[in-house]
């Protein structure tokens, strides 16, 4: 055995050994997207609570003195529902095209 096959074996052998790992990455239960995803929407979610309550309290304010367009009172709830509804909106999509 000349060293050109001993060179040609050693690095086969850590390719093959890394190409025989590739399907076990494949079927690995969490995917870093759903972990950025879930640390995205949580980090939203704690940035979107107090401003939610600040433009409730800047909507319920501008009602009571009577100046309010009532468009942005709807705005502002279906807004709302959309942000902190997000997960359970995507889920219910997600089951209706079964994925």
């Amino acid at each position: 055995m000349n060293f050109r096959h001993f060179r040609r074996t050693a690095v086969s052998l850590p390719a093959v050994g890394a190409i025989l790992f590739i399907p076990a990455l494949a079927l690995a239960q969490s995917s870093p997207f759903s972990t950025g995803a879930n640390s995205l929407v949580s980090f939203a979610l704690t940035i979107a609570t107090p401003i939610a309550v600040l433009i409730v309290i800047g909507l319920a304010i501008a009602a009571a003195v009577g100046r309010i367009a009532w468009g942005w009172v709807i705005g502002a709830i279906a807004g709302i529902a959309a942000i902190f509804g997000s997960s359970q909106i995507v889920a219910w999509i997600r089951s209706m095209f079964g994925v």
